[in-house]
């Protein structure tokens, strides 16, 4: 299905993990891709033709540049998926599994993380993109988020850095609107990306010690666009995203929450339609 056929997407932290599943699944629906991130391959269109930019998330004008190549190069940007996060970097540390560690004995730097190369950095790729997105009256932002914003997962820090991803989310959606551009967070469940797995090994040895994920268990409401349950592959992620992207229009009432059960795809047009019926309840 080529529905996104002539849209231009940028997809941030796009060369591993979701990132990477995001990028090819917008390919795949005919959609002109640019990722960026550290380890993109700068310049190389590869045989999906995706283009890289390589370019540190954390570094103002490096992403100022990224953009501005995007708009040289492609004139506009229609879909923004803020993918990049630098929250899972040394999970382990020094053999010990560290991320569920209590808020008093975590370091600073994991909630630096969680926020320069995460929540600030969605919010600064925001700023560049909205800019052609208000012009053209026309666009979609979507935020990768996490349950954590709802309930405690592993560490307050990550909790944090979630719920600040939704309420910015919803926030540029009410801005956004009167301009015909959406802007939605998405749940893609947890995935099992390289950051991941590399940690999994101590993971498991912290099971086995007790030290669990604690996962509370109390039913939440969900917030504007999640997806739930694990498949492990980024790339049915990245057909939800493709979907929500053809159908952007049909989000028009900011702050809504749906949950996306694990069908994906088709669940997301069948949200999609409430979402559109919940439009013209309300006018």
């Amino acid at each position: 299905m080529k529905n996104l056929n002539g849209k231009v997407a940028v997809v941030t932290g796009g060369t591993f993990g979701v990132g990477r599943g995001i990028a090819s699944a917008l390919a795949q629906y005919g959609a002109r891709v640019f990722v960026t991130g550290r380890s993109a391959h700068d310049g190389v269109a590869n045989e999906e033709q995706i283009t890289g930019i390589r370019c540190d998330h954390r570094v103002d004008t490096e992403v100022t540049a990224a953009f501005e190549r995007v708009a040289r190069e492609a004139g506009r940007i229609e879909i923004l998926v803020n993918n990049v996060w630098g929250g899972y970097e040394r999970m382990v540390e020094d053999g010990t599994f560290t991320w569920t560690k209590p808020f008093w004995e975590q370091g600073l730097w994991r909630w630096d993380a969680m926020f320069s190369a995460g929540v600030r950095a969605h919010y600064h790729a925001s700023q560049l993109a909205a800019k052609s997105m208000v012009a053209s009256q026309s666009g979609v932002i979507v935020n990768i988020s996490f349950w954590a914003a709802q309930k405690h997962i592993a560490n307050v820090a990550y909790g944090v850095s979630k719920a600040a991803t939704d309420k910015m989310t919803a926030d540029m959606a009410v801005e956004l609107r009167p301009y015909g551009v959406t802007a939605v967070s998405l749940y893609p469940g947890l995935v099992r990306t390289e950051k991941v797995m590399e940690a999994a090994p101590c993971c498991r040895g912290a099971r086995q010690r007790g030290q669990t994920l604690p996962l509370t268990q109390d039913k939440v409401k969900p917030p504007i666009v999640a997806i739930g349950g694990e498949k492990g592959l980024g790339e049915r992620v990245g057909h939800s995203v493709s979907m929500v992207a053809a159908n952007f229009e049909s989000i028009v009432l900011p702050g809504c929450g749906h949950f996306v059960p694990e069908e994906y795809p088709e669940a997301v047009l069948q949200q999609l339609d409430r979402l559109n019926h919940s439009k013209e309840a309300v006018k």
